[in-house]
């Protein structure tokens, strides 16, 4: 189903060799909504953002995850809830790709307003 407000997330597979390969699925000023695919080894270095909730959702592969002092290891199907103000990333533990939705709010950096 094609639609301004659906998209599909089993497409988006493909990995890149230097870095985490992110494609936006929606993005408003007040968030965002990323799918990531990370190579295993591949990873968001632990860091906060003083003002921005973020979530990490395995669509595939697994991951080890930092939200604050927990450690999780997690796969398809789990979400994990980093708020505002804690440490957190992600690293992908392969042995395949590691495929994430990331949603963060509000935005960091809102794009800027379109123009009518």
């Amino acid at each position: 189903m094609a639609h301004e407000r659906v998209r599909d997330t089993s497409p988006i597979t493909q990995s890149r060799p230097d870095r985490v390969a992110k494609v936006t699925l929606f993005e408003t000023a007040r968030f965002f909504c990323d799918v990531w695919v990370l190579r295993p080894g591949q990873a968001q270095a632990p860091h906060l953002h003083a003002a921005e909730d973020k979530l990490y959702q395995v669509l595939s592969g697994r991951a080890r995850a930092t939200s604050g002092t927990h450690v999780l290891d997690v796969g398809p199907g789990e979400v994990v809830f980093c708020p505002a103000g804690e440490v957190h990333g992600i690293e992908a533990l392969g042995p395949e790709d590691l495929r994430l939705v990331v949603v963060m709010t509000p935005h960091p950096r809102p794009p800027a307003p379109a123009v009518q």
